[in-house]
């Protein structure tokens, strides 16, 4: 349950404002068809993080426990960093293709979640975790609790969410991990 727990709360936390929250604004504007955006933002995020967790379950399978240690730990520190500097649509993600509202978001929303920051922290949370399928339920859960109210509310939530606070929750958290990981609180769970 811990997994769970802490893959969603890392991964909505860390969402708001990523640059895949501002394409499901995007797509919220552009076709009004909240429903197949959403469902195709779940189904794309459910791909890429398990293919994402199982990275992190390769990695673990590679590296001794005091070298996966001292891993996971700078790796949270580094996208404790990383969650402080604020994303933008790249133009290659603005484009949409014409494959039908559900399509294109399936295909913009993978592509765009390749090597974002909720990705690679998908990655190290299976890697600290021993349950791939509670990261990747945990990831997606949170992906979903920050995107559908994008879609479903678009503007009129997007200038009332104070971005620097919730990014500044979200690095402490990463941070408390890697530190945590650092000091060996993992060492009961084999890490």
């Amino acid at each position: 349950m811990e997994a769970f727990l802490v893959s969603t709360g890392i991964v909505a936390l860390a969402e708001i404002g990523d640059k895949t929250q501002l394409l499901a604004f995007l797509l919220a504007a552009k076709f009004r068809k909240p429903l197949p955006i959403v469902l195709a933002i779940f189904v794309a995020t459910v791909a890429n993080h398990a293919f994402a967790a199982a990275i992190g379950a390769w990695i673990t399978s590679l590296m001794g426990p005091d070298i996966l240690r001292w891993v996971l730990g700078l790796s949270f520190l580094a996208m404790a960093a990383w969650t402080l500097v604020p994303d933008k649509i790249d133009e290659d993600d603005a484009r949409l293709a014409k494959y039908g509202v559900f399509l294109t978001t399936l295909i913009a929303f993978f592509l765009a979640e390749m090597g974002d920051k909720t990705q690679v922290a998908t990655v190290a949370l299976a890697a600290r975790y021993s349950s791939i399928y509670a990261v990747v339920a945990g990831t997606t859960f949170g992906m979903m609790l920050a995107n559908v109210p994008a879609v479903y509310l678009g503007e009129k939530i997007a200038g009332r969410v104070p971005l620097r606070l919730v990014h500044g929750i979200a690095a402490a958290v990463f941070a408390v991990l890697g530190l945590a990981t650092l000091l060996g609180a993992g060492a009961r769970l084999g890490f």
